[in-house]
């Protein structure tokens, strides 16, 4: 649990630290590399919209089965048979090995020399699963000591972009509703961004594509980013120096 003084910042898992689209390589050794970008890119989109259905229905799946649901939705809809539940597990297995972002490390290293901040990972991942990609995966378990707690939305059994979530991360970290704005989340996801914001956190988004800010579903600063960075370096010495300035 953090210190109350402290900033905490949350980073977003999956699309943030962790490439999904990593996981295409072995995509490709089950059923070929000529399907395998479309199948990763169908399968995210899938467990996203999952995600969302779910909270609309007040329904609430593991992210494990979310994202082996997906998965299959992603194979039907890519003309792939029903695989053998051995080519599943497989898959499942290496989603907690996904491949880091190339920027994620050299962002991650000053962290672990700074006590003023609290970095968490926040994810909607189920902890079994947050927790192997943080402490197994090849390229993310070096830098496990930088995060000071996972907190995952397995416990309110809601999904982001739902304010529940970002109450519960509060809570998990010691700060109150009337706290919110001392946390930052990052994230490489618009709807986590703007679900962060809708509840008074401060939100960085990379944008790596540098595509611009375009998400126009909360129009003004309520809905903006307050810091967009086109690797996550620039994103966490903004924060910084930030939370320098205001302490």
């Amino acid at each position: 649990m953090a210190s109350n003084e402290r900033t905490v910042i949350a980073f977003d898992l999956y699309g943030t630290l962790l490439s999904t689209d990593s996981i295409a390589q072995e995509l490709g050794r089950q059923f070929g590399q000529e399907k395998a970008a479309a199948i990763a890119a169908t399968w995210r989109k899938h467990q996203l919209e999952y995600t969302w259905r779910l909270n609309s229905m007040e329904d609430y799946l593991p992210f494990s089965s979310v994202t082996q649901r997906s998965l299959r939705h992603a194979l039907s809809e890519n003309g792939v048979p029903p695989p053998p539940e051995a080519a599943v597990a497989s898959l499942m297995s290496a989603y907690d090995s996904l491949s880091t972002f190339p920027d994620v490390a050299p962002a991650l290293e000053p962290l672990s020399k700074v006590s003023s901040v609290t970095p968490v990972v926040f994810s909607n991942g189920t902890d079994q699963m947050v927790g192997n990609s943080v402490h197994r995966s090849p390229d993310l378990s070096p830098y496990s000591d930088v995060f000071q707690d996972i907190v995952t939305v397995e416990q309110v059994k809601k999904f982001k972009p739902h304010p529940v979530v970002y109450y519960h991360l509060a809570t998990k970290v010691g700060k109150s509703k009337e706290q919110m704005n001392d946390m930052w989340l990052v994230s490489g996801n618009p709807f986590d961004v703007v679900g962060a914001k809708a509840v008074g956190m401060k939100a960085c988004w990379v944008d790596r594509g540098d595509q611009g800010w375009s998400d126009g579903l909360v129009e003004g600063e309520m809905g903006a980013p307050d810091f967009i960075g086109k690797t996550l370096g620039q994103i966490v010495q903004a924060i910084l120096k930030s939370s320098k300035t205001e302490g």
